[in-house]
């Protein structure tokens, strides 16, 4: 064994032909987290300070409720595959299966509470 080059110890533990897609979904809620969250501050920085009835008649209508939903949404989203991605690269073992399992509920936990939260003051 100690006679092998480097080339042929590697052989057969070749990509798993996933880091493309997840490359990929990362630079596009990247790409939509950049335009979304700069909407998103700057139409809650105008809400903060003012009575809650006049905050939820702003996010009540159309535009500030769906660039809401859609922040917490792709913002979620983003948070899933970077962590997965983390913990794929740094955890081994049923370990990493639990962890992966646990942050995959928490954050679709966490996105459908935020959209909830949003279609009740839209709504």
């Amino acid at each position: 064994m100690a006679f092998l080059t480097d080339r042929k110890r590697a052989a057969g533990f070749g990509s798993a032909k996933e880091g493309t897609h997840h490359f990929w979904n990362m630079t596009v809620s990247s790409v939509g987290l950049l335009i979304l969250v700069p909407l998103f501050v700057f139409m809650f920085g105008a809400m903060l300070g003012r009575p809650h009835e006049e905050v939820i008649a702003y996010f009540a209508r159309p535009f500030p409720a769906i660039v809401a939903a859609l922040t917490i949404l792709i913002g979620f989203m983003h948070f899933k595959n970077g962590v997965q991605v983390l913990i794929e690269d740094y955890v081994h073992g049923l370990t990493r299966k639990v962890l992966i399992i646990a942050m995959i509920c928490l954050s679709y936990a966490a996105a459908a509470t935020g959209l909830f939260a949003i279609a009740r003051i839209a709504l």
